[in-house]
């Protein structure tokens, strides 16, 4: 049996929401996979996070403030990110970055605002430790 296949359990986060399985299995997405890894993984950071439908594609909010936002429009585009963000009123932007983590997939669009770009479920995997500790630094922010 040298080349049995390794068989990873799949892990369904208790705070999943089914609507948004729903949402996305009438999308018919070129990226599912890519898009439900970053899911479970997103919602395992924190048991506290909420998962919605916000801007046609997965919502994140903590404490009922939106924190992350997942792109998945347009599906010709070869990829899927995630926007980090305060919410969807504009605030007043902070002098410095909101968080510090110094990360190379983190790309700034302005302070208080970034995102990551995955192209590849090896991408997601090779990054979902770091992608854990940018998730709790940033739900953090007040």
């Amino acid at each position: 049996m040298k080349n049995k296949p390794i068989i990873i359990p799949v892990v369904v986060p208790d705070n999943l929401n089914h609507e948004v399985t729903e949402f996305l299995d009438e999308q018919n997405h070129p990226f599912y996979r890519e898009i439900d890894q970053l899911r479970t993984y997103i919602l395992l950071t924190d048991e506290n996070l909420e998962e919605n439908i916000k801007w046609n594609g997965p919502n994140y909010s903590y404490k009922k403030q939106d924190r992350i936002t997942m792109r998945i429009q347009p599906t010709t585009h070869k990829q899927v990110q995630l926007i980090f963000h305060r919410g969807a009123k504009k605030q007043e932007e902070p002098l410095e970055r909101i968080i510090t983590h110094k990360s190379k997939i983190l790309k700034w669009i302005e302070n208080d605002r970034a995102v990551i770009t995955y192209k590849s479920i090896k991408e997601i995997e090779q990054t979902k430790a770091e992608l854990a500790e940018i998730i709790k630094e940033w739900i953090g922010v007040k």
